[in-house]
């Protein structure tokens, strides 16, 4: 077991209803802790950098304009595996197919609207965390 650090973004979609506390709960309760947290608004321009990875993808434009829609809160997590750990608290990326108790099984809207993103891997929490993060804001 290893102590590490994780991204996700709570979506705009889940501002709209309010319900960004109940999304960080569930992190909490598996025992995953807020080492930093914001709000920010992303213009369309940050965040085609932030999806660089899709921009060849059908989806990219759709993905874009539904995360500029609305403020966002990133937040970096750590504890015990956290990247596969919040990975699982997340759940499947349709809300259709995520299982009950995922926080997109729950509270997911549609495949657009899934609340929240998570990284999927030490590169990618690593580079996300530093997209919105200073090394002086996160918490040890």
């Amino acid at each position: 077991m290893s102590v590490e650090k994780t991204f996700v973004m709570i979506k705009p979609d889940a501002l709209r209803r309010n319900i960004s506390g109940v999304v960080v709960a569930y992190f909490e309760e598996e025992g995953l802790e807020v080492a930093a947290q914001k709000m920010v608004q992303l213009t369309s321009e940050r965040a085609a950098e932030f999806y660089a990875e899709h921009k060849e993808r059908p989806f990219f434009p759709t993905l874009v304009k539904n995360i500029t829609e609305g403020p966002v809160i990133p937040i970096v997590l750590k504890g015990e595996n956290a990247i596969s750990k919040a990975r699982e608290v997340i759940g499947a990326t349709n809300p259709a197919e995520a299982a009950e108790g995922t926080i997109r099984g729950d509270l997911g809207e549609s495949l657009d609207f899934n609340t929240v993103h998570g990284s999927d891997s030490p590169q990618s929490a690593e580079r996300e965390i530093s997209f919105f993060f200073a090394q002086d804001e996160i918490l040890k």
